[in-house]
C-alpha cells in the first residue's frame, strides 16, 4: 500500500504537468487542492466539537504549509525534471530524520550532500537555479508539514485535521493563482482536476492511512525513502525525462541517505507521520 501510494503521488504529479500550458503550475495546483478539499470535507465531515481552539490553529498552519509545499514543488517541476525536484524535496524529511538520529548523522548528511551535487551538476552550468531554489523551498515546507502533521495527528482523531487543513490549503493556493488562472478553467479542466485530485491526494492518503496501521514508523519511513527513485522512473516513462549517469547516481545517494537516517532514527512509534499531500 505504501508503494502504491507513492506511485499514485508521482503519477498524479507527472500528469498534472500536462495542464501547465493551460493553467500554469499555480493554477493547476489550486484546481487539484480545491477538489481535494471538497472531497475530504464531504467524505470526512469534521465537526466543530472535534477541535479545540489550539487544534484549529494547528490545522490552519498545516493548511498554509501544505499550500506552500505543493505550490513550490509544482513551480519547481515546471523548470527542472520531476526526479531531480523530488530528490531535492526529499531533503526536507531527510533533515527531520537526521535531526532525531542517534548516530551516523554526519555520514547520512554527507551522502545526501553528494547526491545533491550529482543532481544539480554545477560544473555543467545548465541547471535552472530558480527551479533548484523552489525545490529546496518545497523541502523546507515538507519538513514543516511533517512536524505539524505530528502535532495535529496527536491531538485530532482520524482524518479530521486533514479535512480542515486541505480546504485552507486550497484557499491559499487559489489566492496565489488569482483571477487570471481561474478565468482559464473550463469544464473539461474541472473534470480533469477532479480525476487528478482522486489520484493524488485522495487515494494516496487513504492507502498511507491504512499502511500506517500495519507498519512501524521505521518501516514506513524507509519505504518513503524510495519515492525519489519512483519519481525518476515515472518522469522517464511519462514525461520522457531520461536522467544522465550523474543525476541518476544522485538520486541513489539521496535514497540511501534517507533509508540510513530513517533506520537510525529515534522517534517513538506513537508519533507516526501522517499521510502527506503531494506537490
Amino acid at each position: 500500500m505504501s508503494l502504491a501510494s507513492m506511485s499514485c503521488v508521482q503519477l498524479g504529479l507527472a500528469l498534472s504537468v500536462r495542464l501547465f500550458d493551460q493553467l500554469g503550475p499555480v493554477g493547476t495546483t489550486a484546481l487539484r487542492l480545491t477538489w481535494a478539499g471538497v472531497l475530504l470535507l464531504v467524505l470526512v465531515r469534521p465537526r466543530r466539537s472535534d477541535f479545540t481552539g489550539r487544534d484549529l490553529l494547528a490545522c490552519l498552519g498545516l493548511g498554509v504549509v501544505t499550500a506552500g509545499l505543493m505550490l513550490l514543488f509544482m513551480c519547481a517541476v515546471a523548470r527542472i525534471p520531476l526526479g531531480t525536484a523530488s530528490a531535492l524535496e526529499f531533503l526536507g524529511p531527510l533533515g527531520v530524520a537526521m535531526f532525531g538520529s542517534r548516530g551516523g548523522r554526519k555520514l547520512w548528511a554527507s551522502l545526501a550532500a553528494v547526491g545533491v551535487v550529482l543532481l544539480t551538476e554545477p560544473w555543467h552550468g545548465g541547471s535552472d537555479p530558480v527551479g533548484l531554489g523552489l525545490a529546496l523551498a518545497a523541502a523546507a515546507c515538507w519538513a514543516g508539514y511533517i512536524l505539524l502533521t505530528q502535532r495535529v495527528g496527536d491531538r485530532v482523531t482520524g482524518l479530521n485535521g486533514l479535512a480542515v487543513s486541505m480546504p485552507v490549503a486550497a484557499l491559499v493556493a487559489t489566492l496565489f493563482a488569482g483571477p487570471s488562472a481561474l478565468a482559464s478553467v473550463t469544464w473539461p479542466l474541472v473534470l480533469t482536476g477532479l480525476a487528478l485530485a482522486v489520484l493524488h491526494p485522495v487515494i494516496p492518503f487513504s492507502l498511507e492511512f491504512l499502511a500506517l496501521r500495519r507498519l512501524s514508523t521505521t518501516a514506513f519511513g524507509t519505504l518513503m525513502s524510495l519515492e525519489p527513485a519512483i519519481a525518476l522512473v515515472i518522469g522517464a516513462v511519462t514525461l520522457g525525462q531520461l536522467p544522465g549517469v550523474g543525476p541518476a547516481a544522485g538520486v541513489v545517494c539521496v535514497v540511501l541517505a534517507g533509508i540510513g537516517a530513517t533506520r537510525t532514527g529515534s522517534r517513538a512509534p506513537a508519533s507516526a507521520e501522517g499521510p502527506r499531500p503531494g506537490e
